[in-house]
């Protein structure tokens, strides 16, 4: 039963994560709101343990930054710090073109072979949806599918580490990016729909014009980030402090058989959903 139960609250400690990552990509945690242990764990009907985890593993993945007297904030981030993402992100990719022909390689395996190319179907399905919902202007869709777009492209080189990186960068350059995306009237114009290109760049073998697909994404990235250094596109909305009232809604949380044991029952006080990865100016 102990065995159980742990299982049981990890589970409980990763939903709540993935829903409160939810949220700050969906920007309905804005950047600079602060809130308490007690107060998500009101929310959710849950206990303080797996929800204080929880939010520690959004401050490690860089979503959230911790104050021992405040409680937790949703972290700011600046165009330098997006600037810093895109760079990075530039760097790690000229890599990680070089091995994402690898499961077409003389030394590749017929097992190897057979995942490259199931994974490169799933690969370009997301594509399309990633694709056809930037052209519709349609962010909420975008950001879930570029996300699992880039993060099973990314498997494709089989090097976790290297995905685990992106994946990160990609979410965190979301979360700065979809407070502007949300209040501007031309945000379409700057949602990069490059994916399916990319994706047949690739089954050709063509490291080229893969070059050429990504060198015009870290572009399009950049450009939009002197548009908001312009001061084109001013940051919409002001920081609510956790003294102004509880937290924002957050969406409800997924029932988890015996949930109400996941927790310390004593412990009084104190986390998307899957991918964060985005085919915009911040991806």
């Amino acid at each position: 039963m102990r065995a159980s139960g742990a299982v049981t609250r990890s589970t409980l400690r990763q939903q709540i994560a993935d829903a409160l990552r939810d949220e700050v990509l969906a920007g309905r945690l804005e950047p600079g709101r602060e809130f308490t242990v007690k107060q998500i764990a009101e929310q959710y009907g849950v206990s303080a343990t797996p929800v204080r985890e929880a939010l520690f593993d959004l401050s490690a993945q860089g979503l959230l930054e911790s104050d021992q007297h405040r409680g937790f904030r949703v972290r700011e981030f600046t165009v330098a710090d997006y600037r810093s993402m895109v760079e990075a992100r530039t760097l790690v990719i000229d890599g990680l073109i070089r091995d994402v022909f690898q499961g077409y390689g003389p030394g590749r395996t017929v097992a190897r072979a057979v995942v490259y190319q199931d994974g490169l179907v799933s690969v370009r399905r997301r594509a399309q949806e990633a694709s056809r919902a930037a052209q519709g202007g349609d962010l909420d869709i975008l950001i879930g599918y570029d996300l699992r777009f880039w993060r099973e492209l990314g498997a494709l080189v089989d090097n976790a580490y290297i995905n685990d990186f992106l994946h990160r960068l990609r979410v965190q350059a979301w979360v700065f990016a979809v407070p502007y995306l949300r209040h501007d009237a031309s945000a379409r114009d700057w949602l990069w729909h490059g994916h399916p290109e990319l994706v047949a760049a690739i089954m050709l073998c063509d490291r080229d014009a893969v070059c050429a697909v990504m060198d015009d994404y870290n572009a399009h990235a950049l450009s939009w980030a002197d548009r908001l250094a312009a001061g084109k596109l001013a940051r919409p909305g002001v920081p609510v402090p956790a003294a102004a009232g509880p937290a924002a809604p957050v969406a409800p949380l997924p029932a988890v058989p015996g949930s109400a044991d996941a927790g310390d029952a004593g412990d009084p006080g104190p986390a998307c959903s899957g991918d964060p990865e985005p085919g915009f100016p911040g991806a």
